[in-house]
This record gives structure tokens, sequence and C-alpha cells, in this order.
């Protein structure tokens, strides 16, 4: 009986000695026309790199609008046999409901207009008044449904683009796989958009930079700097994706109602959100709506936090933070 016992205590020992200790992974690369970085704490030795990689594939042919044979690509194109899966559909009716609390300021219809307007997966056209009309016939979330995997438009040429979600949806896909395997503490980042949870490798809340929105700048610098866990966050802004013809600057921000460009002091909008997809389509929806509007939806909604950069009547950079955002500064 000794006998046993100790061979069962060296057993032990010796299965306690070959597993392998925790640490941190990082992992980088090129996805969905942009880049992911990602770090997780996971056995060492052993590495779910390739298993990430696959469920990115898996999404970017969902709800890639630069892949035509990608779900979404199909519908724009009114195949009958596409059937939407369950990406799409996840991601349609969030950005449904998200439309319709920001009075169709997020809308996935507005792809013909970012088109136009050299933002999107076309080339720019030439743009005039009566062209941005005709394009207005085929925006608003109400004139497109999904029922039973099809998708219903109003018209033919309805087209989603769901560029201003995907991103922040991707992050929250990435981040329910790693939970599946068990992975507590991890950061995952794609296209600025990220979720944490957990605690960093210097076992501390995971600092996150927002850049300070500047033009051209050689070198990133910070507005500031939060302290997050268990939470996501995405930042929209226009002062790096806009391009400038005859004198005149263009954002890559298309107000849905106008067909245009936004253009007011709201450079910068950084959200917090308990799914990074939720974060994401705020996001954008605050760019579109301007400043005094987007606060009064945040302080209106406790699920959301937010930090705003804007600038004053003298030019300057000035921010505004919600009560739980400042906490995290």
């Amino acid at each position: 009986m000794r006998r046993i016992l100790l061979l069962l205590l060296i057993s032990g020992l010796l299965a306690a000695c070959s597993t392998h200790e925790p640490v941190y992974h990082f992992a980088k690369g090129p996805v969905f026309g942009t880049s992911f970085s990602i770090i997780y704490e996971y056995e060492e030795g052993k590495s779910l790199d390739e298993d990430i990689i696959q469920v990115m594939s898996e999404f970017n042919s969902s709800l890639s609008n630069y892949d035509s044979a990608s779900v979404i690509s199909r519908l724009n194109n009114n195949d009958s046999k596409v059937v939407a899966d369950r990406y799409f559909t996840e991601c349609f009716e969030r950005a449904h409901e998200i439309s319709v609390l920001t009075g169709g300021a997020f809308d996935l219809t507005v792809a013909p207009l970012v088109n136009v307007w050299g933002f999107g997966f076309a080339k720019e056209d030439s743009v005039f008044p009566g062209l941005i009309d005709s394009l207005l016939e085929f925006t608003g979330y109400e004139k497109v449904v999904l029922k039973d995997g099809k998708l219903i438009k109003n018209n033919p040429g309805i087209m989603l683009d769901a560029s201003a979600i995907a991103k922040g949806f991707g992050v929250d896909v990435v981040s329910a796989y790693l939970e599946s395997q068990g992975i507590v503490n991890y950061l995952v980042e794609i296209g600025g958009e990220l979720r944490c949870k957990g605690f960093n490798p210097k076992d501390s809340l995971w600092r996150v930079g927002v850049d300070k929105p500047l033009e051209n700048m050689l070198e990133r610098e910070f507005q500031a700097i939060l302290n997050l866990t268990n939470i996501s966050m995405a930042t929209s802004g226009n002062y790096r994706q806009f391009y400038e013809k005859d004198g005149v600057k263009y954002s890559h921000t298309i107000d849905p109602h106008t067909g245009y460009p936004v253009r007011h002091s709201l450079l910068s909008a950084t959200v917090l959100a308990e799914d990074c997809m939720t974060a994401d389509a705020y996001a954008t929806a605050f760019m579109v709506m301007g400043l005094n509007k987007a606060r009064q939806l945040v302080e209106a909604d406790s699920s959301l936090e937010a930090l705003f950069i804007y600038s004053n009547e003298n030019g300057d950079l000035v921010t505004w933070a919600s009560e739980g955002m400042v906490d995290k500064l």
C-alpha cells in the first residue's frame, strides 16, 4: 500500500513538473484591410495563433466588402442563393438596433455614399449634388430587413458597408474564442478597436492610449491614457482618413441623412462599452452626430462611456469625458 501511495506521489510530482507554466503570447499581422495585435496568457510552449487566424478568416468571409465571395458582397450583388450566416445576422441585427437608437446616424446602407466619396471599396466618382440626391434613394436602414436568412431590400441598388462595425465585431469574435479556451488575461486589438480582460504581463490594468487628433504626425502623440480591464473600446476620428481636393478637406465619415462628409468641431470619439461591436458603431455614430448630440446620448445611456476631443472657437484641442471615463484616465 505504501509503495502504491509512493508511486502515486511520484507520478503526481512528475505531472506537476511537466505542466507548462502560463506565459504571455504575442500575435500580430494583417487582417480585414488593417492589422491586428493580440496578447494573451496561455501555456508555455503552446500557441493559439493559427486558430486565431482561422477564426478571423472565417469572419472575414462573412463581412468583408473587399472579398467578392463574402456573404455581404453576395448579398449586395443580390445573389439569390446566398443565406446570411451567423456573423452577418448578428452584425445586421445589432447595427439596426443602434441605427434606431442614434436616429439613423449609424447606417449600414451608407455604402454607395462612402464609395462615391472615395472611402469605400469602389473608386471615387465625380461628386455633384444631383448624384448625391440620387444615392440617397438607396440610403436608409429602414429600407432593408433580414428575414429567414434573406436580405429584403426596398430597392435592389441598396448596398451595405459594415466597415464601421465589423472590426469591433471581429474583436468580440476573437475574444470569445480566447475565453472558450479558458483564457482570462488578454488584449485583442484590430485596427485600433480593442477588448481587454484581466491583467497585462505586469499584473496591472491594461494601459491604452488615445491618439491626439493631429494631421500628418511623424510620431504618435497621446491625448490620454486609459487604465482598462473587462471592457471594450473603439475610437473614430476624421483627422487621418480624409482627402483634399480643390482646397477642400473631405472626412471619411459620411452623414447618412445628407450624403456629405461631416464638418464640425468633433475630431475624435472614443467609446467604452461591454462589447466592441457596440463601441465601434457608436464611435462612428457620434462622429456623425457631433459633440452636443453625442454628449446627450452618452449621458442618457449608462452602458456607454465616452471621451470626445474637439476644437474650440480658438482652434485649441479640448476634451470632454463622461463620469465613468474620468475614473479610467
